[in-house]
């Protein structure tokens, strides 16, 4: 059954499959960079974030020299920035460490910061031709119907289990086409709801489809309650600037800047907590308080409330739990690394001026 699945799902692949640029090179900087966009993130949001980061940051020299602002600015909007902070740090660890050459066994690139043990087999297997599984969302929704093993990917021991599968499958030719096969089975065929299943170039060896348990397989994942989190925003003005405030480098948002924002308190008005968390924050009193529209941000496990201010300010600049101040021009401000509910709010201020 190995051989035969092998066989089967690299001809499937080489016959034709998703034209993506990333998948016209064995460069491993650019098949690195790649992946890290890929977690979390859709196919064709990538697309485009892929093509401006590689013409910004063309090697992983460019990448390792780049200051930490213009990285950011880069992955402004796609969300979970440890992500871009971390290929930033191995950038720096390949030149430091390895001379600019990515390195190709695998346990040196498990060990850069931000990659895992899925994105070292994509890298190893796609880059070097390297037998090395992989294991994600979509490969495991492959793997638990083709051997028909029942539960949520995200259970311990089935997680076990489907790793040792993938590896046991993964051929020592053609491990790149493989792998590719299976992630690209799993996102154009297999997927989670009404499969495409005589489509699938391994049908008749899918145990899930010869019990009629294809959509049963797998089960879904326990989801997580989403928080609701209140928060107040200050756009504060003075003589034609912006004042934006960096946070630091850990944490959510981590390393971006945004106006001076905090968490609004059980009870509290919204305009009492703009007062205090300018005060708080940057040391400033404020003065000609304007409330402009409330607007939400969702991630994955929070759905963010805002209630913004724009307002001028007294005062010197004394920072509290953020790490550097810039006045700047609206225009300007959105081109550094800011978050996109701060880029968006930033838009409608210069629409308002």
């Amino acid at each position: 059954m190995i051989e035969e699945l092998q066989k089967a799902l690299v001809d499937w692949f080489r016959r034709g499959h998703r034209d993506m640029p990333w998948r016209r090179t064995r460069d491993p900087y650019a098949i690195w960079v790649s992946e890290i966009m890929l977690q979390q993130t859709q196919v064709e949001t990538v697309r485009r974030y892929f093509t401006r980061w590689m013409e910004r940051f063309p090697t992983v020299h460019a990448l390792a020299a780049a200051p930490e602002d213009d990285v950011l600015a880069a992955w402004a909007g796609l969300g979970y920035y440890a992500r871009a902070r971390n290929l930033l740090a191995a950038a720096r660890e390949v030149v430091a460490g390895y001379g600019g050459q990515f390195p190709a066994a695998p346990e040196q690139i498990r060990a850069l910061p931000g990659i895992g043990p899925y994105t070292a087999g994509a890298i190893a297997s796609i880059a070097f031709g390297l037998p090395e599984p992989i294991l994600d969302g979509n490969v495991a929704r492959v793997l638990q119907r083709i051997y028909r093993l029942p539960g949520a990917p995200d259970e311990a021991a089935l997680r076990k289990e489907l790793w040792a599968r993938a590896a046991e499958l993964v051929p020592r030719d053609a491990p790149g086409d493989f792998n590719q096969a299976l992630m690209e089975l799993g996102a154009t065929v297999c997927t989670p709801r009404s499969p495409a299943c005589l489509a699938c170039p391994v049908m008749r060896l899918c145990r899930a489809r010869a019990q009629g348990e294809e959509e049963s397989i797998p089960s879904p994942k326990k989801k997580a309650a989403t928080r609701v989190v209140e928060l107040v925003t200050v756009l504060i003005e003075r003589r034609g600037g912006l004042l934006l405030v960096r946070r630091p480098s850990r944490g959510l948002w981590g390393g971006l800047w945004e106006p001076p924002t905090g968490e609004r308190r059980r009870g509290e008005a919204a305009r009492a907590a703009a007062s205090r968390i300018a005060s708080a924050a940057a040391g400033l009193w404020l003065t000609d308080v304007e409330s402009l529209e409330p607007f939400e941000h969702q991630l994955t496990h929070r759905r963010m409330r805002f209630s913004p201010f724009r307002a001028r300010a007294r005062g010197t600049v004394k920072l509290v739990g953020y790490e550097d101040e810039r006045w700047l021009a609206p225009a300007e401000a959105r081109d550094l690394g800011v978050a996109a509910w701060a880029a968006r709010l930033i838009t409608v201020l210069e629409g308002a001026s």
